[in-house]
């Protein structure tokens, strides 16, 4: 059996920051666990909440870190170092309010694109070199100001559009962990086509 694939939804912990637009790495991860039946332990040690699972014949770490968005690396590189980890067997789940609403997209590095939660793991892994999956949350009207915008929850109108989205990054997830990233990502990057967000 292979080391631990670790997959991290970058979030704020506690009840007054759930179902925020900042929080869609959050929702994603729980998503994942609902779905593979796995339960959510504190775990002290790794200022984090971790869910354990088996698929695609992979041991699966779910990550939420309790460290708040701008030190999520705390969280990511303790549990990095104590699995000693490939950064190759990592993503992390974000939130992106420069892509619209609806769109996901999967990449193998790179930059933070100024999310202050990818600055962090990026600092404390010394290294960019690890998976992100980016749920575009968009803008409004193209601010860039956007601090109360993205702490702000989801409308009712999004809700649904939220839902199909996160059921496509799962199954994206899925997919990476089966087949590999670049099978990951030319098979889900992208917008949702007006059938799925009809299912």
């Amino acid at each position: 059996m292979e080391p631990w694939h670790l997959i991290v939804g970058l979030g704020n912990p506690g009840k007054d920051y759930a179902s925020t637009r900042h929080n869609a790495g959050f929702l994603l991860v729980e998503k994942l666990a609902a779905c593979w039946k796995a339960d959510w332990a504190k775990e002290r040690k790794f200022s984090a909440q971790v869910a354990r699972a088996e698929k695609h014949g992979k041991k699966v770490l779910l990550v939420e870190p309790q460290t708040f968005m701008n030190l999520s690396g705390e969280a990511v590189g303790a549990l990095v170092k104590f699995y000693q980890l490939p950064l190759a067997q990592l993503l992390i789940a974000v939130d992106d309010a420069d892509l619209p609403l609806g769109e996901i997209r999967l990449r193998p590095g790179g930059g933070s694109g100024g999310h202050h939660g990818i600055e962090s793991v990026t600092q404390h892994l010394g290294s960019g070199e690890f998976a992100r999956l980016r749920i575009g949350i968009g803008r409004r009207d193209g601010a860039r100001e956007i601090t109360n915008f993205v702490l702000g929850k989801f409308e009712t109108a999004e809700n649904a559009v939220l839902e199909k989205v996160l059921e496509r990054a799962a199954g994206q997830i899925e997919c990476w962990l089966d087949s590999g990233l670049q099978k990951a990502m030319s098979q889900f990057n992208g917008a949702m086509s007006p059938t799925e967000e009809k299912k």
